[in-house]
């Protein structure tokens, strides 16, 4: 076969057969399909778009090109979320040993923060002695000793995504909803895990800006879990605004840990809780209340066994930022609105986030928000507190944060959306 012509095939509007697309994914994987050939087919991809059986078989591609993880040996389901990421969004922390907690196994493979969205390794890294690389057998271990783990995905997980992640971050086509789709899927797919419930971000801070587009993609990821047999369930959740009070990586551990002591923004809360549910109904579980373990604090239980079990300390102080700077609200009103995105930007300027994947995080960094949408504020009180290692970061952060919040007069917010927009299975 030649890639010349899967190429031709897909810039003229054909759907690409089986073969043709286990030969473009194999042979790329290999090296035998350059990178500038791969480039053309990815971006005849994102104008022409792919078929559900095209983005099926190429997910299916994807995950034959590496290992297949097997949880058979754990005496409980296994059940899993993904988010596609926003500002705020510690919600894997507080979500994973709550499920643990009623009785399933969460085997979650997660990332690092890239730009404005924060990434879950890092957040957790922020904890003393804890190590986001693990083997196979090291995860089973934990597994089997906490109910859940948390790690970074090994080099043998669908390392033909990884190669062509890359490629799509450097040829303008990472919008593509097919590959996005099949990226996410084929990885947690090959993850092994039974149930899968996915958390798809609609708003300014999100991937995807719009409830249309975000409803494409979750639709894709659901038809892609389905057609391989895997039970998976989609929420559309809001990032029109900051998910919690705290944006960084230690200041989110912070709160994570508030919500399994029973506290912690209702926001947090309702979002951890409504996919605790789903999750344990995908797996078969319907006899607990994931309200109940928060109550009784059998997820902190969890959370304290996960993160020793992964070298962490869960009583070591957490890093903090040697500088703070306050934003002062300048008028007596409601505040109407707040950017997920204005807000995710100051963050990472003040050093939470990174521009590169191999730049350093500070744990320490990101920006603390004293007030949400719709609650009254007084002229002086503080809206925003900004952490940072360095203070010489304040003025990019502020500029981030310029027309990012408004105060109004009037007491009712109008044009937020609500915490869950709509249920996709």
């Amino acid at each position: 076969m030649d890639a010349i012509d899967v190429i031709r095939a897909k810039r003229d509007g054909a759907e690409l057969t089986p073969e043709q697309i286990d030969f473009a994914v194999d042979a790329y994987t290999r090296g035998t399909i350059a990178d500038e050939q791969m480039s053309a087919l990815a971006m005849a991809i994102l104008l022409n778009g792919m078929t559900r059986p095209e983005v099926a078989r190429w997910t299916e591609a994807m995950i034959r090109s590496g290992e297949r993880m097997d949880w058979s040996a754990l005496d409980r389901p296994t059940t899993d979320k993904h988010s596609t990421g926003g500002v705020g969004d510690k919600i894997t922390l507080p979500l994973a040993p709550l499920v643990a907690a009623c009785g399933a196994a969460v085997p979650q493979l997660s990332g690092r923060g890239l730009g404005h969205t924060g990434g879950t390794l890092d957040k957790l890294e922020s904890i003393p002695g804890w190590r986001a690389s693990l083997s196979n057998e090291e995860m089973l271990d934990v597994l089997t000793e906490a109910g859940a783990v948390v790690c970074a995905a090994g080099t043998g997980l669908a390392p033909a995504d990884r190669k062509l992640y890359a490629l799509r971050d450097v040829t303008g086509t990472v919008e593509s909803i097919p590959l996005i789709a099949s990226s996410i899927m084929s990885k947690k797919i090959a993850e092994g895990t039974g149930a899968l419930v996915l958390d798809v971000k609609v708003g300014s801070g999100a991937f995807m800006k719009t409830a249309a587009d975000a409803r494409e993609l979750a639709e894709t990821m659901v038809a892609i879990g389905t057609d391989h047999g895997l039970r998976t369930v989609a929420l559309l959740t809001a990032m029109d605004r900051p998910l919690g009070n705290a944006v960084g990586n230690a200041v989110e551990v912070a709160e994570s840990v508030e919500v399994l002591a029973g506290g912690g923004p209702s926001d947090v809360v309702e979002l951890t809780v409504t996919l605790a549910r789903e999750m344990l109904a995908a797996a078969g579980i319907t006899d607990r209340d994931p309200a109940d373990a928060l109550a009784d604090g059998t997820a902190m239980d969890v959370w304290r066994r996960m993160i020793t079990a992964q070298g962490g300390d869960p009583d070591a102080p957490l890093p903090s930022a040697a500088e703070t700077h306050q934003v002062i609200a300048p008028s007596t009103g409601v505040l109407t609105r707040l950017d997920a995105y204005g807000v995710g930007v100051a963050a990472w300027r003040l050093g939470a986030g990174r521009a590169r994947k191999e730049d350093p995080v500070s744990f320490g960094a990101g920006v603390i928000c004293h007030a949400k949408p719709g609650e009254k504020v007084t002229q002086g009180q503080p809206l925003l507190t900004l952490h940072a290692d360095d203070a010489s970061r304040f003025d990019r952060a502020l500029e981030a944060l310029d027309g990012a919040y408004e105060i109004g007069s009037d007491t009712s917010v109008t044009g937020l959306q609500p915490l869950v927009i709509d249920r996709i299975s």
